[in-house]
């Protein structure tokens, strides 16, 4: 049910904008995102980790700092991954969902409270942003230079993998075997029914 309607969410908003980045902004993530598992996302929290003046960076409040910080992670993502050396573009894929499961690990707590928050009722348009700008960023992070149909296309179907195995993740991320196997399969389903696509349409797999 959360599943569906993130990817929902995500495939209906697949060109969105970016919250405010700052130097500053990223010094009070850093402090937030430690103990926000067990505090919160709240400004309460933020004030009391990265100073009384904090909330001043995020003037919409925890949604704000919840949206700068998923941010935060895909720029990580998209820097850590220019080491990849993988020439199939489908296996960068799946080493780039993996190294951000990986990179985020030991703040799943905070994660989860974090998007606890953007599934509240009526924040769905910036739960489809942010998730839809995740899944642009692991793209790009793959080196994906798709343009047209198939840039829509290729960021809608990832996103209805990316949030199974995000929320695998959530259930199960202290077994990154179980997660990564989790991830193939879906790799695999796509795959099949791609060739399946090929066949019926006259072209060759």
């Amino acid at each position: 049910m959360i599943g569906t309607r993130m990817a929902g969410c995500a495939a209906a908003c697949l060109t969105p904008g970016r919250p405010e980045r700052s130097a500053a902004r990223d010094a009070a993530l850093d402090c937030i995102a430690p103990v926000a598992g067990q505090a919160g996302w709240t400004i309460a929290t933020l004030r009391t980790v990265a100073g009384p003046d904090a909330d001043l960076l995020f003037p919409g409040g925890a949604v704000d700092l919840v949206e700068a910080w998923f941010d935060r992670i895909d720029r990580d993502m998209i820097e850590v991954a220019r080491d990849l050396d993988e020439p199939r573009l489908s296996r960068r894929v799946r080493a780039v969902i993996l190294l951000r499961l990986e990179q985020i690990a030991p703040d799943r707590a905070a994660f989860r409270r974090a998007l606890a928050v953007l599934l509240t009722p009526g924040r769905g348009h910036i739960l489809a942003r942010t998730l839809a700008r995740s899944v642009d960023a692991i793209w790009e992070a793959a080196g994906d230079h798709a343009q047209g149909a198939a840039w829509y296309t290729k960021r809608a179907t990832l996103a209805a993998i990316y949030v199974q195995v995000l929320l695998f993740w959530l259930a199960r991320g202290d077994d990154m075997a179980a997660v990564a196997a989790f991830l193939d399969r879906r790799l695999a389903r796509v795959a099949r029914f791609g060739r399946m696509k090929q066949r019926l349409s006259g072209r060759t797999a």
